[in-house]
C-alpha cells in the first residue's frame, strides 16, 4: 500500500464469516455505505469470489453506474474491488477474541503519480476517510445485528 491510501479499522462483535458474508454480497453494500453514495446492486453473483464482475447504481450528484470486478479475495478473510479506476476497496478482516478487527483501505498503491495527483487535488482522500468511518459503524452495527439473529 501507499503513503496515500485511506484507511480505517474497528472491532466488531461478530465472528468473521457474518462479517464477510456482507461485504461477498453486493446487495448488502447501500446497507453499509456510509459515503451516502451507493444505490443498490444493479447485476452480479449473490455471493462474490475472486474475478466475479457487479455492477452497482451510484449517484455522487447526478446518478451514474459502476461496474466492478473482485482482484483480491480470501473467503472469510480479505475481499477488494476496483471498478474503472485502479484503486482498490479493500477489507481485511482479522479474527480477535470477541469477534472481527475489520480495516477497509481505499488502496491507491495501483495507481500511477498523476491519477494519485489528481484523486488529491479533487480531494477524494479527505472525503474517502469520512465515508470509510462512517461505513465501518453501519458495517459493525449490520454485522452485530445478524450474528444476533442467527
Amino acid at each position: 500500500m501507499s503513503a496515500s491510501d485511506v484507511s480505517a479499522s474497528t472491532t466488531v462483535s461478530a465472528p468473521p464469516d457474518v462479517v464477510f458474508a456482507i461485504l461477498a454480497d453486493p446487495r448488502q453494500h447501500a446497507r453499509i455505505d456510509g459515503s451516502g453514495t451507493v444505490r443498490d446492486a444493479v447485476d452480479g453473483p449473490e455471493r462474490l469470489e475472486l474475478g466475479s464482475t457487479f455492477g452497482m447504481n451510484m449517484k455522487i450528484g447526478a446518478p451514474y453506474r459502476t461496474k466492478n470486478r473482485v482482484v483480491e479475495y480470501d473467503a472469510n478473510r480479505l475481499i477488494a474491488w476496483r471498478h474503472f479506476g485502479t484503486h482498490r476497496w479493500r477489507y481485511e478482516l482479522e479474527p480477535v477474541d470477541g469477534g472481527t478487527r475489520v480495516t477497509e483501505t481505499w488502496d491507491l498503491s495501483h495507481c500511477n503519480a498523476p491519477t494519485k495527483l489528481v484523486y488529491g487535488l479533487l480531494g477524494y482522500p479527505k472525503r474517502h476517510q469520512k465515508g470509510i468511518e462512517q461505513t465501518l459503524v453501519k458495517l459493525k452495527a449490520a454485522a452485530e445485528q445478524d450474528a444476533a439473529k442467527a
